[in-house]
């Protein structure tokens, strides 16, 4: 027994209406009553169908009408269950017991039809399973629905020409071998199984009962005119005879019926395996998605694995079709577009529900979560309508891709809240930082000016280049600064193309050196001599920016008198640098946040000038610009070293 529940919590005081499902034109009827019911009693209602192995030969007509009749319970809000089973009575009372359902809505024909063997109705079988639960009976007169289903079983008993010819076949086959078992001179007993390991053949491989039914009796017959005395002839003299052969007819059609029975389950429960691994396949492949595109493709493939049947989605939000095996230049034209908006416009209205459409080639379902209508599933149908519990799967796998791509679009929208907010944190520290520590250089220069302006006159000369040299600092300090926060901005937004160029490290650093002002600081910077010459692939530009950061890190950090070392060495493909200082070094908490923007830490610079925090930040965004690595160490005995790769440029010398 298969069941599609997606259970709704009900409250123990709460009614719980049960009504049936069918292919009757009066099923409509039935439901709406049992509608109003649960309307009238603030109750929940759940439609239930049994299906049995009668839909295999349902015809057209009431397969369209039994899908008419479940989409009319699901546009009243009725929960669908279904449920895969023979014995309809016991399945819906088991599931009323389970479900704890109060009442439960069945139609029953008024028609009494008389005849020698009585055969209770649905309602009969199913009252003294439900006897604890009221059960609210309407009348059925609809003999045209009745006559449809006499029609239906006179169809289905019918066998095909190819079952009739494999059927007389194997009785041949069965003479043979009993022929040949006589002359042998094994008993009769050996024979009557061979005849019936013949109907168990004929139940199993024919689709018509009449086929191992009338397997049953040719089987007797032949026996009798083969195998008993006198040969060749219906006449049986042993005194015996009659019984065996009622004996072996009866257990000919009980062997029949089980196999016949057991095929019905064994198909059954293939059919079930197979839709149980394609819902639960889906489930699995739309948790592994990574992006809605890929969620669709997923809920394509297995609708089309599960149905056979060719299926797309149409997602609003960029109004583009996901497909499989539909070419958009033929088949999508077929789509009609008004049924697309038709099936939003309607579920948006709804609030989201499930308001299906169809037309002549395709059935329309939505595709909503809990608070939004992302588009439409299509599946084709034309004049064959999807099983109920093909349905049932569908509409789980729909819902599954529904829910993953609403989680979806609620993680991409965090991450974009997450970055919004950490833009306007960056922007808020700028703000800060820029009102409070470019007020010191800017008041300076301000002040320097109006002096020299004031008192120009009256300055001596020493002092008035004193004062330029302090302007000319102040704003050297103030260009760098904004050169440093432009190249990190454009840097983390992929703004600057790197213009690789080939050049030698050494030539590098000493352009970086000339960057530093070296008459006015009191720092010993020693670059240690190479054993080779080293070429690098790099933005020269950017690299220089790297070395400037690093030695005027080192300069504000340390006190005067320090010593700053570069270091350059050959590590295979790739140039190894270090800058380390002597100086008091990094905390041990600050060293996994120097790198960030705006991160000073508890450190003292020497001239007492605050840092905004983004000459280290910059450079380990040029350095991974380069596919390379920035990384702090600690220098021993004390101090910091700092130290980065970046591309080895091998050069060929042909002599």
């Amino acid at each position: 027994m298969a069941h599609n529940i997606k259970e709704t919590q009900i409250n123990e005081k709460q009614e719980h209406i049960l009504v049936g499902l069918s292919s009757s034109p009066s099923n409509e009827k039935i439901i709406l009553t049992a509608y109003k019911m649960a309307k009238a009693f603030n109750g929940v209602l759940t439609a239930i169908y049994v299906q049995t192995t009668d839909l295999n030969t349902m015809n057209e007509e009431d397969k369209e009408r039994l899908h008419k009749n479940i989409s009319f319970a699901e546009k009243l809000g009725a929960k669908i269950v279904t449920i895969t089973g023979e014995n309809v009575p016991f399945q819906i009372s088991e599931y009323a017991r389970l479900t704890s359902v109060t009442k439960i809505v069945v139609g029953k024909s008024s028609n009494h039809k008389r005849s020698l063997i009585k055969r209770q109705s649905l309602v009969d079988q199913l009252m003294p399973l439900v006897s604890n639960i009221e059960m609210y009976i309407i009348p059925d007169s609809n003999i045209q629905y009745k006559e449809g289903k006499a029609l239906l079983r006179r169809k289905t008993i019918i066998p095909s020409l190819k079952d009739i010819l494999f059927t007389i076949i194997l009785l041949l086959i069965e003479t043979l071998i009993g022929y040949l078992f006589m002359n042998i001179g094994f008993t009769e007993s050996n024979i009557i199984m061979v005849y019936i390991v013949g109907i168990l053949v004929t139940a199993i491989l024919t689709n018509s009962q009449i086929c191992w039914i009338a397997s049953s009796v040719l089987s007797v017959v032949l026996f009798n005119f083969m195998f008993t005395f006198p040969h060749f002839s219906l006449v049986a003299y042993g005194e015996g005879y009659p019984i065996t052969f009622a004996v072996m007819l009866i257990v000919s059609l009980i062997t029949g019926s089980i196999s016949n029975k057991m095929k019905s389950q064994v198909k059954k429960s293939t059919q079930t395996a197979y839709r149980t691994k394609i819902l639960f396949d889906a489930n699995q492949l739309i948790q592994n998605a990574e992006n809605d595109e890929e969620i669709l493709g997923v809920t394509v493939n297995q609708i089309q694995k599960l149905l056979d049947r060719e299926t797309f989605v149409y997602l609003s939000k960029n109004k583009k079709y996901y497909t499989i095996s539909l070419e958009p230049s033929e088949e999508l034209e077929s789509i009609n577009k008004e049924s697309i908006q038709l099936v939003l416009n309607k579920n948006i209205k709804a609030g989201y529900g499930t308001e299906y459409y169809k037309n002549d080639n395709y059935v329309y379902i939505p595709l909503s979560g809990n608070k939004n209508m992302f588009g439409v599933v299509g599946i084709k149908v034309k004049n064959n309508p999807i099983e109920p519990f093909e349905n049932s799967i569908v509409l789980s796998i729909i819902g599954e891709c529904a829910l993953a791509i609403e989680n979806y679009y609620n993680l991409k929208e965090k991450e974009l809240n997450e970055i919004l907010a950490k833009n306007e944190q960056v922007r808020a520290n700028l703000l800060r930082a820029i009102s409070h520590d470019l007020r010191t250089p800017l008041t300076s220069i301000m002040g320097n000016s109006d002096n020299l302006l004031s008192n120009n006159k009256i300055l001596d000369e020493d002092i008035k280049i004193q004062m330029y040299s302090e302007i000319y600092e102040d704003s050297l300090w103030l260009i760098n600064l904004v050169e440093n926060l432009l190249s990190i901005t454009k840097l983390e937004e992929g703004k600057i193309k790197l213009n690789y160029t080939t050049e030698l490290i050494e030539d590098i650093i000493d352009e970086a050196l000339k960057h530093i002002n070296k008459n006015k600081i009191k720092h010993h910077i020693k670059v240690e001599p190479f054993n080779e010459l080293l070429l690098v692939n790099v933005d020269v530009r950017l690299i220089i920016q790297v070395f400037i950061n690093l030695i005027d890190n080192a300069i504000k950090y340390t006190p005067e008198g320090s010593t700053i070392n570069i270091n350059v060495s050959k590590d295979e493909s790739k140039v190894i640098v270090k800058v380390s200082d002597n100086g008091p070094g990094i905390k041990e908490k600050d060293k996994d946040r120097i790198f960030e923007m705006f991160y000073i830490g508890d450190n003292i610079i020497a001239d007492g000038r605050k840092s905004l925090g983004l000459g280290l930040s910059l450079c380990k965004s040029i350095i991974n610009a380069h596919g390379c690595e920035i990384k702090v160490s600690d220098n021993k005995p004390t101090g910091t070293v700092f130290t980065f790769d970046l591309p080895i440029k091998e050069v060929t010398i042909h002599e």
